[in-house]
């Protein structure tokens, strides 16, 4: 038989910031791949019913508190996390925030929160991991950046420079890792309705005008991106290192189609 490159059984996974949105996704596909699953949130109980749907599947996880904007919970949980299965193989640094604003309105405030959440923690709890697969000489790491990692969108200048940050910091980090056996790739987003964004969805206007530019012609469903994070944490990935994998319908395409067809 085959070998079967997106089998995870006997592999332990963490996904930070899975007390909702991709998170959750992230975690269910990497479960029913097989992973042991560690899911973090800020607050303690907050995942508690997540972990409780997770065992009813029949996949094994465990919950442990992470602020990434705390130094001392990021060396906390990076100390606690290998006890819990014995070992990690896996992170999924998906935890990230975002604050919608002109950039004349953006203030020093929200600057620091999404940088201190999405770029800084991100690069730290990497870093906190990395040490505990250093020693194995194994490792997969999945940043999760988004479409705004290669593309500028009005409204987004914090943002985006945080996910473009994790563009270059993801490549910097798989040179620096990839002799220790371990794979630093991120995973890419493009118009996914999350919590972060739900309101936008409930404009129609905006819906449409964002359809037009989506070759596939749909925003993307949360399954979509089930199979590019198993592949990412797979040996299906084993000579993947330092690349960003965008899962957006085609819109960085920069589609004309539906000008064209105005014409």
């Amino acid at each position: 038989m085959a070998e079967n490159l997106f089998d995870l059984t006997g592999q332990v996974a963490i996904v930070t910031g899975a007390s909702r949105g991709l998170g959750q996704y992230f975690s269910r596909a990497l479960g029913r791949a097989g992973a042991k699953l560690i899911v973090t949130s800020r607050k303690a109980g907050d995942c508690d019913a997540f972990i409780a749907e997770l065992s009813a599947m029949d996949i094994e996880a465990k919950a442990l508190m992470l602020d990434v904007r705390d130094q001392t919970s990021i060396n906390a949980f990076a100390q606690a996390a290998p006890s819990l299965f014995g070992k990690v193989d896996i992170l999924v640094n998906n935890a990230g925030m975002n604050i919608r604003k002109p950039a004349q309105e953006v203030t020093w405030d929200d600057w620091n929160a999404i940088l201190d959440t999405n770029l800084r923690g991100a690069f730290f709890v990497a870093q906190g991991i990395a040490r505990h697969m250093i020693e194995r000489g194994y490792g997969r790491i999945i940043n999760v950046g988004s479409v705004t990692s290669v593309r500028g969108f009005a409204g987004l200048g914090p943002y985006g420079a945080s996910r473009g940050g994790i563009k270059q910091l993801t490549m910097s980090l798989a040179d620096d890792w990839g002799v220790h056996g371990i794979t630093v790739n991120v995973l890419a987003p493009g118009w996914f309705k999350t919590a972060q964004n739900a309101v936008m969805y409930e404009d129609a206007g905006w819906v449409e005008y964002l359809v037009e530019r989506i070759p596939m012609k749909r925003p993307g469903a949360p399954n979509d991106l089930d199979g590019a994070v198993v592949f990412l944490a797979s040996e299906a990935s084993r000579y993947m290192t330092g690349q960003t994998l965008l899962i957006d319908g085609g819109v960085t395409v920069g589609s004309t189609r539906a000008i064209l067809q105005k014409k």
